[in-house]
């Protein structure tokens, strides 16, 4: 189901984008590469279970990996090897479209920035194999935070690099946690959840978001093509 978004019912004068989930569908990726590195420590994972969990960092995933299946394993290690397997597979990653249009129309005209859970390196390696690093004049990873999502820190972070007030920043977001790091920066925030209808599924049972957003007619009207 196509729905208009009319982004001149905000006031912002800074959009703010998650990464993963948000303008780009990595999910099954890191889902793999997860898999793969706790499988070298003789751990399986479920996907059912990770997907519901896809906007904790790397080190928030796998503490709630061990308290719910009562076991330990080494994080650093699965970080490590999670981020090497991902790497061997992040030039199959793939924009959403809608989202990254949003971006490409907005960067012309006012401060962006990606403020994402994920480490650096691969956080870094997506938005390049995607073509998207270039747009944005800032990424902040969980590497320049303390805490990760639902915490605001990372969006704080991203404000203050942006010389951006908090309340005149604007965020897409694709999870809870991330949803909820918005409210607590006191910044408005669009759940592209709300916008977008499930599409095809893949051969690994996962469900396609479908990138069905559309700005409105005045929206691109009054998106100038240089930064004012």
């Amino acid at each position: 189901m196509n729905q208009s978004l009319d982004l001149e019912s905000y006031r912002f004068k800074a959009i703010i984008f998650d990464c993963d989930g948000t303008l780009v569908d990595t999910a099954s990726l890191h889902f793999e590469a997860f898999k793969h590195a706790l499988a070298l420590q003789g751990k399986s994972l479920d996907k059912s279970w990770y997907l519901s969990r896809t906007g904790l960092s790397a080190g928030k995933l796998l503490q709630a990996f061990e308290r719910s299946f009562a076991c330990h394993v080494d994080v650093d290690m699965t970080i490590r090897d999670s981020e090497a397997a991902y790497t061997a597979s992040v030039e199959n990653v793939c924009e959403f479209s809608d989202v990254a249009d949003v971006a490409r129309l907005y960067s012309k005209q006012i401060p962006t920035a990606v403020a994402s859970g994920g480490q650096r390196i691969s956080v870094t390696r997506t938005l390049t194999a995607s073509g998207l690093i270039a747009v944005f004049d800032h990424v902040i990873t969980i590497d320049d935070v303390e805490e990760g999502k639902p915490s605001p820190a990372l969006f704080l972070e991203a404000a203050s690099r942006l010389t951006t007030a908090p309340r005149d920043c604007l965020v897409f977001e694709d999870t809870d946690e991330g949803v909820e790091a918005a409210r607590r920066a006191e910044m408005q925030c669009i759940d592209v959840r709300r916008h977008r209808s499930v599409g095809s599924t893949r051969q690994d049972g996962a469900n396609v978001p479908e990138p069905s957003i559309q700005l409105s007619d005045r929206t691109k009207r009054n998106a100038s093509d240089t930064r004012t």
